[in-house]
């Protein structure tokens, strides 16, 4: 094959799915094609100008921008810029085979509404794509910089395209959009300039289009190459004063970095100087993005050196738990050759990394003052990442324990609506601890024996059901001076009721034939049988240790692959119970010992955690059921 020959090629599986998507779904909102694709030629600018950082010979004496043009015999729209550009095996992998999980992903979160489908497009980075929603043929030629060939790439959007070398006199890329029969709207020179209005005023690098020319004879200005006039703001929008900048602009700019539907919720803009000199505009979203669990997922903020563009997705500047913030940081203290690996290495990053953590949970705090319910509605959507913070935060541990939400029960459902500060301003003078309960949904947490007591007694206890909570409270420990404590571990102290412990000392003593039998029957599945302080309706409940693991957090770790040493909770017994006193009373010792196991399964069951021998339980409940059928 020579170096000028013309290969056909085929799309990948997942690729003639999203073209056909393109092609025939997504019409209600067309105009985002053209956002997309500038979008890209500007980042493929920002590329260009941080490699000519890195090697000096790929500097052009061309300004960099963007030019938009239209021709509206020819039905065409032309997209230009003098970026990094690509080569023929970039083209083929970038273009042609989508060897990226974006396109999957976005394949699978498609909803049926063509707007908000339309809108999802370049979160996904899938951005090139939608020049199909309004061509029939799209073409590109392309140089990569610091190389002599040029490719070109076309296709029709069906099954294949077609790949060939091209002439080019620089690097960047040309894309000319041949348009459908009902797209010539955007032939039209005005309608595509309002369009880079509405969605690229913000973009730092000029985008152009021909100069409109004044009424004159055709054959004047026919030969003649056209002005180019810059149509959009062309300025770094960080770099602007916060007073010029509207809500507009600034919710525009998010858009753009984010390539979310919605508005942003809240953002943060501010310039630091003095030993470090840098500007910060970060955003926290309304809505979770595609990837949120997947923790090596790319995330991170714009990076800028001197608003020289460095690098999409710089991580180290914003904790894992903090992920979903978007945004922009231009420092002016950092090399322009930086890397991750200098990036990890570097003091002044430390320092910025904290003062931007600071400065994130100083903004949902005053969000969860100032506007509650848009906190709420943050919390419901990225609640559970906040909960992370704690074990990788120890510094903010105080202040990210202040946003957190909790149900409880006294709030009556499932929505974690309760703060810590709340918690402890209704606790009384005389409650030392802040009670919590774990389970692995809101229900069973609710109805859990061992919170039988606080319920009789009026104290509040926090019902926990996400994964999350807790490896979270092990790390939390304690809040305003207060501990907190699983109900379900350790020794049960509410206070100094001397009767109460007088009664628990007098049970242990009155029962104690009746515990060791109990013990004997679950030797091997427990530690101890005792009297209970906890239980006022159930008649046996299960309690680890202090410093055991729970038994939510036992599961998880059991399900990925962790083995964990054996232990053996407690059986608490409520002595005043009918069925213990039946079970007191029962001398057969066969049916004695199926009637104690019936209870360890209850308490098994009650906890959430499943019989390790179901089929069991069901036979000796049967002949319980029949037994009493008989009498």
């Amino acid at each position: 094959m020579t170096a000028a020959a013309k290969e056909t090629m085929g799309f990948q599986t997942e690729a003639k799915r999203l073209l056909h998507l393109m092609i025939h779904s997504l019409y209600s909102n067309r105009e985002i094609f053209l956002r997309e694709l500038i979008s890209n030629a500007s980042d493929a600018i920002d590329k260009h100008r941080f490699a000519a950082v890195q090697d000096p010979s790929l500097v052009s004496d061309a300004d960099y921008a963007v030019r938009v043009s239209v021709d509206n015999e020819a039905k065409t729209v032309t997209i230009e810029d003098n970026g990094i550009g690509m080569t023929r095996e970039e083209v083929i992998e970038n273009l042609g085979t989508i060897a990226k999980s974006g396109t999957a992903a976005f394949l699978e979160q498609l909803s049926g509404d063509q707007k908000q489908d339309s809108q999802l497009i370049g979160q996904f980075g899938v951005g090139f794509y939608s020049a199909f929603i309004v061509a029939d043929r799209v073409s590109v030629v392309t140089r990569k910089a610091g190389t002599d060939s040029a490719t070109r790439w076309e296709s029709e959007g069906e099954s294949d395209f077609t790949i060939e070398d091209a002439e080019r006199d620089t690097s960047g890329t040309t894309i000319i959009l041949h348009l459908k029969s009902d797209a010539d709207e955007f032939a039209n020179d005005w309608r595509v300039r309002s369009v880079i209005k509405k969605y690229s005023d913000h973009i730092s690098v000029p985008v152009m289009m021909p100069a409109p020319q004044p009424p004159s004879e055709e054959d004047e200005t026919a030969d003649q190459a056209p002005e180019w006039e810059v149509v959009n703001a062309a300025k770094a929008l960080w770099t602007r004063s916060r007073s010029e900048i509207t809500d507009e602009e600034y919710q525009a700019f998010y858009r753009h970095v984010s390539h979310d539907v919605e508005d942003a919720l809240t953002w943060s803009h501010n310039r630091v100087e003095g030993k470090l000199e840098y500007t910060s505009l970060l955003y926290l979203p309304r809505r979770a993005p595609f990837d949120l669990w997947n923790r090596e997922g790319a995330r991170g903020l714009k990076l800028y050196v001197q608003r020289t563009f460095i690098m999409d997705d710089a991580e180290q500047f914003l904790p894992l738990y903090l992920r979903f913030v978007k945004g922009v940081l231009d420092a002016n203290d950092l090399p322009l050759n930086v890397s991750r690996e200098i990036l990890q290495q570097n003091g002044d990053v430390d320092s910025m990394r904290n003062a931007l953590t600071k400065r994130v949970l100083d903004m949902l705090a005053k969000m969860a003052t100032s506007e509650p319910e848009n906190y709420q509605a943050f919390w419901d959507t990225f609640g559970n990442v906040i909960k992370e913070g704690p074990a990788e935060d120890f510094s903010n541990r105080e202040k990210i324990a202040k946003l957190l939400r909790f149900a409880t029960t006294q709030s009556g459902d499932a929505a974690q609506t309760v703060g810590l500060a709340d918690y402890v301003e209704r606790m009384s003078d005389d409650q030392q601890a802040i009670y919590y309960v774990v389970a692995d949904n809101h229900v069973t947490a609710k109805n859990s024996p061992h919170i039988e007591v606080f319920k009789k007694k009026g104290i509040e206890v926090l019902l926990l059901s996400d994964r999350v909570d807790e490896w979270l409270m092990s790390h939390l420990m304690e809040f305003d001076g207060k501990p907190l404590k699983d109900v379900a571990k350790g020794d049960l102290d509410l206070g100094d009721d001397a009767q109460e412990k007088a009664e628990l000392e007098s049970a242990k003593q009155a029962h104690e034939g009746l515990f060791e039998r109990m013990a004997e029957v679950l030797s091997g599945q427990i530690s101890e049988v005792r009297p209970t302080l906890r239980l006022t309706d159930s008649p046996a409940c299960l309690v680890v240790a202090e410093h055991e693991l729970g038994a939510q957090m036992r599961r998880i770790l059991e399900a990925a692959g962790q083995e964990l040493p054996e232990t053996q909770p407690a059986l608490e017994i409520n002595v005043e119970h009918p069925l213990v006193v039946r079970l007191d009373q029962e001398q057969d010792e066969a049916r004695f010992a199926e009637l104690t196991q019936i209870l360890m399964d209850q308490a098994t069951l009650a906890e959430g955690s499943p019989l390790e021998d179901p089929a069991s339980y069901v036979s000796r409940l049967n002949r319980l059921l029949v037994e009493l059928s008989r009498d």
